[in-house]
């Protein structure tokens, strides 16, 4: 599924949030742990670059609806 320039900007703009909660710390516990638990932690099995970057997209577009149930 392709996302839209919308679409893409709401998920920036989550995963900047996300980022700040972190203490703008991206190699740190928290968002290590994320990023293990999306794509394991052996480096030879991540998939390829442009597929990592959709599921992170995807991801904070997901965060967004999530949000908005509230």
């Amino acid at each position: 599924m392709r996302l839209g320039p919308t679409a893409i900007l709401t998920a920036l703009w989550e995963l900047a949030i996300l980022v700040a909660q972190s203490g703008f710390r991206v190699r740190g516990p928290y968002l290590t742990w994320r990023r293990e638990t999306a794509f394991g932690d052996d480096p030879a099995r991540l998939p390829p670059r442009g597929e990592r970057i959709h599921a992170v997209l995807a991801y904070g577009r997901w965060v967004h609806r999530m949000k908005r149930l509230r």
